[in-house]
């Protein structure tokens, strides 16, 4: 099994497996590969040592992945909370950020339902 990033990838063709790594997404993958001189449909575990080195250096070079990704995210959204934006004010609020409605849907960002009870009638 490979370890790249800190992510062991499982035994599927080399465009697929690099997606396991955060901050990698299938076109990356395809970028890395073409770069590193792999065909994208050979498995993890037919590379050789030299060409998961590559893929290794290439991925350090070019990419934030992983903690440094995650890391700067974080430290993104706690600066626009700490300016006091109104994106930095949704996410503090827990509500979706990018304009999304929410009189109805966004019960992703809002956890699940609480029902609020209706006055009766005297």
């Amino acid at each position: 099994m490979a370890r790249i990033a800190g992510v062991d990838l499982p035994n599927k063709q080399v465009k697929i497996a690099l997606t396991y790594v955060y901050g990698i997404g299938r076109s990356a993958a395809r970028t890395i590969c073409k770069k590193a001189d792999i065909k994208e449909e050979t498995l993890i575990n037919d590379l050789s040592q030299d060409e998961l080195t590559k893929v290794r250096e290439i991925i350090d070079k070019e990419y934030k992945v992983e903690g440094r990704l995650r890391s700067e995210i974080g430290l993104n959204i706690k600066r626009l909370i700490d300016i006091g934006s109104y994106r930095g004010q949704r996410h503090r609020k827990g509500l979706p950020v990018r304009g999304q409605r929410t009189r109805t849907n966004s019960r992703t960002r809002k956890g699940k339902k609480k029902t609020v009870a209706n006055k009766k009638k005297a």
